[in-house]
């Protein structure tokens, strides 16, 4: 019995471990089936995890461009109203000094102040009319953020002064050609030609107390000999009514210049307005504004000219000096803009017109500088001057005398027996 049932647990023995043997068998079996089921797990487990990467790096990217496209527009609005600033606030100093300026006011109580500290305090003043937002946003930006939109406003500024100078180079010369139509003609890309060599040129820059057309002064002032060098001390001709001043009374015709006039419409309306330049009196306006009513009333769209972009509603003494600065660049012989011309000084000359205008030295100086500057809007923008009418003058006008003398035969006859 015992060595039967040892052959059974022999046998059963032998049958367990040949179960064990199949169960093996069957794990080295399922597991080939196994594995490629795990590796495709973990590769969709690993496609998911870089789809959720290239999703993040996408939005990242977009982000960016994003960023990037609000910057370069915020870039491209920096620089479009930066060119204003040459134009109407300053023709040579930076906004840092006008900001530093201002600032200066604001920490130091001392109330006395040079002629140059107001000439810059009065710019900063400009400059936060022309820009209004200027201060509010320079103030909550940081340090770089600031310097770049300083560094944008200037590109824009300076832009626009080499492209009104281009302009200018051109259209003085066909102005010249065809109102003094010289024997030797002003050559539109040839500057050389110009400046004293050229007989209209010169004379249109000659200085007002002096005679262009004495054959010494010219020979004079080309070799820049004692007694005619040409300075920004000097008044130049071409800014005078008719291209004449008087000794006896040099303001008188000053700032009234055609060409002058011109080269402002150029420049803030268009360079077809400039045509429309004819004579002193204001009774010329009258035939401006029926031509400006004509071309409103022909129902063509027309593009907005640079003083409506800038709101610039009247001839102001800044916007003056600058395109005197122009004028006196496009016919002298230079061909790159710079403060200095042999022995005259640009940045001397914008601030010795800027301060004629803002530094009257009395009320009846002050009083003509108003008036001429009323001139020169009605000149340009052909405006109505409804609004500098008195009460006064509005009740003598007949409107006003009917209704008083109605009134008056009404309480006659009401008094009446």
């Amino acid at each position: 019995m015992s060595h039967v049932e040892g052959q059974q647990d022999e046998d059963d023995t032998s049958y367990v471990d040949g179960e064990g043997s199949t169960s093996h068998a069957e794990n080295q079996q399922d597991q080939p089936n196994t594995q490629p089921q795990q590796s495709q797990a973990v590769a969709a487990h690993v496609q998911a995890l870089q789809r959720r990467k290239i999703a993040q790096l996408e939005e990242k990217l977009e982000a960016l461009e994003s960023g990037r496209a609000v910057k370069q527009r915020q870039t491209i609005w920096y620089v479009a109203k930066g060119r204003a600033i040459r134009r109407v606030v300053a023709l040579f100093d930076s906004i840092e000094d006008l900001v530093t300026e201002n600032d200066r006011r604001y920490e130091i109580e001392d109330q006395e102040t040079t002629i140059e500290q107001d000439r810059l305090q009065i710019g900063y003043t400009t400059l936060a009319k022309t820009l209004p937002w200027f201060y509010k946003k320079g103030s909550e930006m940081e340090y770089e953020e600031y310097t770049h939109m300083l560094k944008m406003l200037r590109q824009g500024a300076d832009g626009a002064r080499g492209d009104d100078t281009s302009k200018l180079k051109t259209l003085v010369s066909e102005w010249i050609n065809r109102e003094f139509k010289p024997d030797s003609p002003v050559d539109h890309d040839d500057k050389h030609s110009r400046g004293f060599t050229h007989d209209v040129c010169g004379r249109l820059l000659c200085p007002a107390e002096l005679d262009w057309n004495n054959p010494e002064v010219r020979a004079g002032i080309r070799n820049r000999s004692d007694g005619y060098i040409v300075t920004d001390l000097s008044f130049p001709t071409y800014l005078y009514d008719k291209y004449t001043s008087n000794p006896d009374d040099l303001e008188e015709g000053l700032f009234k210049g055609k060409i002058l006039i011109q080269a402002y419409k150029a420049v803030f309306t268009s360079p077809s307005s400039a045509k429309d330049v004819e004579g002193d009196g204001d009774g010329t306006d009258v035939i401006s504004n029926n031509r400006r009513a004509k071309k409103s009333l022909s129902g063509i769209k027309v593009k907005k000219h640079v003083a409506q972009i800038i709101h610039l509603e009247k001839v102001t003494p800044r916007s003056l000096a600058y395109i005197t600065c122009q004028v006196r660049f496009a016919l002298s012989s230079i061909t790159s803009w710079r403060s200095m011309d042999g022995d005259f000084d640009y940045q001397q000359f914008w601030r010795t017109i800027v301060d004629f205008f803002e530094r009257a030295p009395g009320r009846e100086a002050q009083h003509r500088v108003e008036k001429l500057l009323e001139w020169w809007t009605r000149k340009v923008f052909g405006r109505n001057r409804r609004g500098e009418l008195s009460d006064v003058m509005k009740a003598n006008m007949s409107v006003n005398a009917l209704a008083r003398q109605r009134a008056q035969r009404d309480d006659a006859a009401f008094d009446s027996p």
